[in-house]
């Protein structure tokens, strides 16, 4: 089993390739949102991107780690939009963590076809993109660990473990509406519940 790593914006020591990262990042998406997960092939995003295939397979060793760093660049939109709010609304720690979650998911639900191919990814991962799914992982616990304790310096344990549950019933939501099992009503009311047995006051 392959253990390569996709490259990070902080691998890459020269402009030219953060841009190039982003040209292929970009043209993934591009792809996605026209067709889903198998719009998405290696030799399209290189052609896409304008790079050869053997520098795309540099930055990113399969399709499924190009995939899930594309969610987890997803999430670090989310989380800077976030960020330059003055305030997280809701007067509870489960009103604020509700709030970014329902607004993540609806810019997710809003592209249905690009949230298909990132959740699937994110299903079809195993051992080789362990790295990638710890970056994700990691995301959501800044994003919902910021949302329960704005302002604090640092989450507590208790902190990080409960926004680890959440993330993963959250991904569950996700794969649950990507693959017809529940609407976007459903997704958004099981959320509600999970983080309202979580952090009841």
């Amino acid at each position: 089993m392959s253990t390569l790593n996709s490259l990070s914006v902080e691998d890459l020591g020269s402009a030219a390739q953060r841009d190039r990262r982003k040209r292929i990042l970009d043209a993934t998406y591009e792809l996605a949102r026209e067709g889903g997960f198998d719009a998405v092939q290696m030799r399209a995003v290189a052609d896409k991107a304008e790079v050869a295939l053997g520098t795309l397979y540099r930055y990113f060793p399969s399709k499924i780690h190009l995939l899930v760093s594309a969610l987890a660049r997803e999430f670090e939109r989310s989380q800077k939009s976030i960020a330059t709010m003055d305030a997280v609304p809701g007067d509870t720690a489960a009103e604020r963590v509700i709030f970014v979650m329902k607004r993540t998911t609806r810019g997710l639900q809003g592209d249905p076809r690009l949230t298909e191919a990132l959740t699937r990814a994110f299903m079809f991962a195993d051992a080789s993109v362990a790295t990638e799914i710890h970056t994700v992982g990691m995301l959501l616990t800044s994003m919902l660990t910021q949302a329960m304790r704005p302002g604090a310096e640092e989450p507590t344990a208790e902190d990080v473990a409960i926004a680890r549950v959440i993330g993963d019933v959250w991904l569950s939501a996700l794969v649950a509406w990507v693959t017809g099992r529940s609407t976007a009503a459903e997704t958004g009311a099981h959320l509600e519940t999970a983080v309202g047995l979580l952090l009841r006051d």
